[in-house]
């Protein structure tokens, strides 16, 4: 019996413009073996969500350099709650600091990797916390 395959939505939220980091790990996750949905610059939570939605994605995550870290992952956690989606893994990146990774664990953000994280990383991460139990 084959595994369904993991389904990911990477997303760049809000006004930061840079998506290279984003580009690279859609592309390893892809390379991986997920499906990978790439939803561009600039969305709004709403638009993220909505992705996720019908994508029925099995996580998402956030590429955030902009420093508006706090704000969207919030909203997206009430999106999420709203809409009563309470098994989409919630993973994020990009510049954030240490002192903010307890406040996103306590809204319900599984993982952050900051610059420097590997995508061999990030794949096995997925992996380990979508995969075995996504299908």
């Amino acid at each position: 019996m084959a595994a369904e395959r993991i389904r990911v939505v990477i997303a760049k939220p809000g006004l930061d413009g840079h998506d290279r980091g984003a580009k690279v790990v859609a592309r390893a996750l892809r390379d991986a073996g997920m499906e990978v949905v790439y939803t561009g610059l600039h969305q709004t939570p709403e638009q993220i969500v909505e992705t996720v939605v019908q994508e029925d994605a099995d996580a998402v995550g956030l590429s955030i350099l902009s420093g508006a870290h706090m704000t969207l992952f919030a909203r997206l956690a009430e999106l999420l709650r709203e809409r009563g989606i309470d098994d989409v893994v919630v993973f994020g990146g990009g510049i954030i600091p240490d002192d903010d990774l307890p406040e996103l664990s306590r809204l319900g953000v599984a993982r952050v990797f900051t610059p420097g994280a590997s995508t061999e990383d990030i794949v096995s991460w997925v992996r380990d916390h979508v995969g075995a139990d996504a299908g």
